[in-house]
């Protein structure tokens, strides 16, 4: 029990965020509400199977590649203390939002690069021109091994990662088959409040975050 208890907390961990970041209205989530309303429920799952993807290769390259040098000495500390205010930012960014966000300028330069045809490369393409989800899977992973919540091994990080791209295809199917059931868009006061509780739940993630580190601080 003891071996199987920590993956099974990196599965959950992986899975929870994976899901409720899938929250916020951006441009996947956009393309996913207006071509599913159009074009039915297949053509919907098809643009978040290519976001789910994206989106866990990003998540697998954080995990592989930057957590474990982001887990030194004042290197860590400054993380901890850069994941609290970027965080925090977002949070009072989605709370506070008063319209929809449009698509990037670098995602909108990406995807006529590409020129993706297919309702899969749609989705893929438009995660892979959001850097941003890269920077905050970066954030997330120091801060996952940080707190023991994903352990330094291979098998952890596999299981936290397989974990985020069940979250976020349940995400996205529910939202895939949300829009397609009778051909309705979600209205912009919906999605604003889809952005909001987002934002409430990044505010809440801060305010443990600092929590935490005031408690080693003191402590």
């Amino acid at each position: 029990m003891d071996a199987i208890s920590p993956l099974l907390i990196a599965g959950l961990t992986g899975f929870l965020s994976g899901f409720l970041l899938s929250i916020p209205v951006g441009p996947i989530n956009l393309t996913i509400i207006n071509e599913g309303a159009r074009r039915g429920l297949m053509w919907a799952l098809m643009i978040g199977m290519g976001a789910v993807a994206m989106e866990v290769l990003y998540c697998f390259l954080a995990f592989t590649g930057f957590a474990s040098f982001f887990q030194a000495g004042w290197i860590k500390v400054a993380m901890e203390l850069a994941t609290f205010v970027f965080l925090t930012y977002l949070g009072l960014k989605f709370l506070l939002v008063s319209s929809i966000p449009t698509e990037k300028k670098m995602e909108r330069k990406i995807e006529e690069r590409l020129h993706p045809h297919s309702a899969f490369m749609i989705g893929f393409v438009r995660v892979m021109g959001n850097l941003g989800v890269f920077l905050f899977w970066i954030f997330l992973a120091t801060q996952f091994h940080n707190h023991g919540l994903v352990q330094s091994t291979w098998l952890s990080r596999l299981c936290c990662v397989g974990g985020v791209a069940l979250g976020t295809s349940l995400f996205f199917f529910s939202l895939s088959y949300l829009v397609s059931f009778g051909h309705k868009k979600f209205t912009e006061k919906t999605l604003i409040r889809m952005e909001r509780f987002s934002g409430v739940c990044l505010l809440i993630w801060a305010g443990i975050q600092g929590a935490f580190m005031v408690y080693k601080w003191v402590r």
